[in-house]
């Protein structure tokens, strides 16, 4: 235990730490300083010891100063209104005095900045719900030469009302601009078919403002329904703790909740899923044996009007969405939820139901089998995250997952696997460990270090390897954490190759949720303060290097659609920095394979194939036009919007393979799902998806090659055993 303390923080730096063992979760605790004042709200107490776990528990904490509290006071300015449309210059102008306090209320002083905030925020929210009605009550004129420019960082706050109202108009000209331009191209389309009504230019401008104001009242409706005081100063602890890097993160009890919800892989609800139309909360399906399918009541195109716990009084869902909705719905096991239905014959009607644990099976591991131009089995295994429910010891853990689908691909003779980590933004760490051990012999496999401590290094222990066949990881720029180690371990011990965009996301940073109500660590009820994901370490491969920052570099590069929109940890300003440690010893795996020869085979594939250049040529078009400065102009709009619709449209052409792949789904999981027809239509969506894809076609190229080389090898080896 002394030596696990010691490598999550400095000895100088912590004045008590209290670590608790809870169903396999590290809880750490801080003491106040007895510098700080006495909190008087609950607000205060949140935001003193969210900065005491910063100040001593961040693994590179930022002093928390005036330039901090400055930064601070900018994110929040932008995060309450990034096209700076609600505030007037002189309200920055009169919160500046604030600039230089969030430090000081952190520190224990009076908390005043956030109120000044919101008492300000509100009252400009509700002078801009006039101001909108007021502006699309008059049809606009689209001949004249105007712009709209939709990027904060050429704008500035308006001086005067008079100012503020012109942005609203040109903001609101922007939108019905864009929807006008759709009711006409719309028209277009349908022109000479039977029953077709032409309207007028006036009707068709008319509609446009009628379908922006709709869409503007519910966004209104949203801010005084749906987004209150609470979510807002939310908002404000999260610029503070975002400014020391942009995955410490605070959580209200609420968002807990859900956050331990999507890294179980289940949740506690009434198994309906949700969608919502015309401003409605509807039934868009519903889980087969679930409560909701149990009772009977509830069915697919019933408006859910209010939820409420128990016998409290109902929420109305007038201005909610979707996740607003879903999150009251869900709760804690075997509790009452009341939902206030409207069916479509109009009857409403008050259903009560209890809650349940219902798996989120997109969650989970899958596998299918592609066949190769050869015939040749090649194993499939899609994981979306490194899930694991901590909370539960019989809960799903994606390694065990992942076991079982190679299991199942073994007995269907596979000779080679892909595991595709796309869009896997990570989770459990031991799991992504207990993953990389499935193909290799036991060794380390990452270094985890801790502030002002030597590393440790986390190893599989298991000389076991269940796979030792080719292998080849898909990734992309939102592979991120876990995903990223267990692809820096796989192309350490040179077990196989790395296959996607130049780099993956760049986060190697450790995170840990702590309650910030001690009286909860040894309870079993949530905290009511909320809790803080605080960074406490950092990530370095077994080669030394860090994965913060600069990722892992694909060994073959599949150029994307994604790679212009600059959205990795590089891009963050607050991200730590990339820096390195010392190598740990490693056995490079034995392959039959040769990886440069398959990589340059795979590299004059991808440069004769047109779809990866015209992928490559158009993401830069791309990133060179977007300036976000919009033409008010109808013709301009029109031809602007024009090329840049046929650019995305070539790029999402030339994504799809022109002649589908072969791709079937196991029949052991076709046998699992029979008879439920919301899981075969999923089921059939995801091979479909398969199909075509172009970057999948490529690995499937790659992975023929290896399976080539591998057999070729075998057989060599064989051959001189036999003599």
């Amino acid at each position: 235990m002394s030596n696990l303390l010691q490598n999550m923080f400095s000895k100088k730096s912590l004045l008590i730490i209290l670590v608790l063992l809870l169903g396999g979760s590290i809880f750490y605790a801080v003491q106040s300083s007895s510098t700080h004042k006495e909190p008087t709200t609950r607000f205060e107490r949140i935001l003193q010891l969210v900065g005491e776990f910063l100040e001593e528990g961040h693994f590179s904490p930022k002093k928390i100063d005036d330039k901090f509290s400055k930064e601070v006071f900018a994110k929040f300015v932008k995060n309450l209104d990034p096209d700076k449309t609600y505030f007037l210059q002189q309200d920055i102008d009169q919160l500046k005095k604030f600039e230089t306090k969030i430090d000081d209320e952190i520190h224990g002083s009076k908390l005043e900045s956030f109120y000044a905030f919101n008492t300000i925020y509100k009252q400009r929210v509700e002078e801009a719900s006039t101001i909108y009605k007021e502006i699309l009550q008059k049809p606009f004129e689209f001949n004249s030469e105007e712009t709209y420019v939709d990027d904060d960082e050429k704008t500035v706050f308006p001086k005067t009302e008079a100012e503020r109202k012109e942005v609203w108009r040109k903001k609101l000209k922007y939108y019905t601009l864009d929807r006008y331009v759709e009711l006409i191209e719309q028209q277009e389309k349908n022109k000479g078919k039977e029953g077709f009504k032409a309207k007028t230019n006036v009707e068709l401008e008319k509609e446009a403002r009628e379908k922006v104001m709709k869409s503007i009242d519910k966004m209104f409706d949203r801010f005084r329904n749906r987004f209150k005081d609470e979510d807002r100063f939310s908002d404000f602890v999260n610029d503070i703790t975002e400014t020391m890097d942009p995955h410490t993160t605070y959580f209200a009890p609420v968002e807990k909740r859900s956050f331990d919800e999507s890294m179980s892989g289940e949740f506690f609800g009434i198994g309906a899923s949700l969608t919502e139309e015309e401003g409605n909360i509807k039934v868009a399906t519903i889980v087969t044996g679930s409560p909701a399918a149990k009772s009977g009541e509830i069915q697919i195109g019933d408006i859910i009007l209010k939820v409420g716990q128990g016998n409290d009084e109902p929420q109305d869902l007038t201005g909610f969405e979707v996740t607003d909705a879903v999150r009251l719905i869900r709760g804690q096991k075997g509790t009452e939820v009341k939902l206030t239905v409207k069916k479509p014959n109009g009857e409403v009607k008050v259903i009560s139901l209890i809650r349940q644990k219902i798996n989120l099976e997109e969650t989970f591991a899958k596998s299918a089998i592609i066949k190769d131009a050869e015939n040749r089995k090649i194993g499939y295994i899609y994981l979306p995250e490194f899930y694991a429910n901590f909370q539960d010891p019989n809960g799903a853990r994606c390694a065990a997952d992942v076991a079982k689908e190679i299991n199942k691909l073994k007995q269907e003779g596979v000779s080679g696997i892909i595991l595709d980590l796309r869009l896997n933004g990570g989770g459990s760490l031991m799991d992504v460990v207990q993953m990389v051990g499935l193909f290799i012999e036991d060794g380390p496999v990452v270094q985890v270090k801790s502030r002002d401590e030597a590393p440790s290094i986390l190893r599989d222990k298991d000389n076991n390897v269940l796979w030792n066949g080719p292998l080849t990881v898909m990734v992309n720029e939102f592979s991120a954490s876990a995903s990223e180690i267990f692809a820096a371990a796989i192309q350490d011990y040179k077990r196989g190759l790395i296959i996607g965009s130049t780099t993956t996301y760049g986060k190697g940073t450790v995170q840990r949720s702590i309650q910030l109500e001690r009286t909860s660590w040894t309870s079993n009820n949530p905290s009511e303060l909320g809790d803080i994901k605080l960074t406490l370490q950092k990530f370095y491969r077994i080669n030394g290097g860090s994965t913060q920052l600069k990722g892992v570099s694909s060994d073959i590069v599949l150029p994307d659609q994604y790679e212009y929109l600059k959205l990795r940890e590089k891009d963050e300003p607050d991200a730590l920095a990339w820096d390195e440690i010392g190598s740990t010893q490693y056995k490079i795996w034995k392959s039959d394979v040769d990886f440069n020869s398959t990589i340059a085979k795979s590299k004059e594939r991808i440069s004769n194939n047109p779809s990866f250049q015209q992928i490559k040529e158009g993401t830069e078009w791309l990133s060179n036009h977007n300036d976000k400065i919009y033409s008010l102009n109808l013709t301009k709009f029109r031809q602007d919007k024009k090329t840049l619709n046929e650019r995305i449209k070539k790029i999402d052409e030339v994504t799809k393979l022109k002649t589908p792949l072969t791709v079937e789904s196991l029949v052991v999981d076709l046998d699992r799902i029979k008879g439920d027809t919301v899981k075969i239509e999923r089921n059939t969506a995801f091979i479909n998806r398969l199909k075509t894809d172009l970057h999948l076609g490529e690995t499937v190229n790659v992975m023929s090659d290896m399976i080539q080389q591998y057999f070729i090898a075998q057989n060599k080896q064989s051959a001189k055993m036999n003599n």
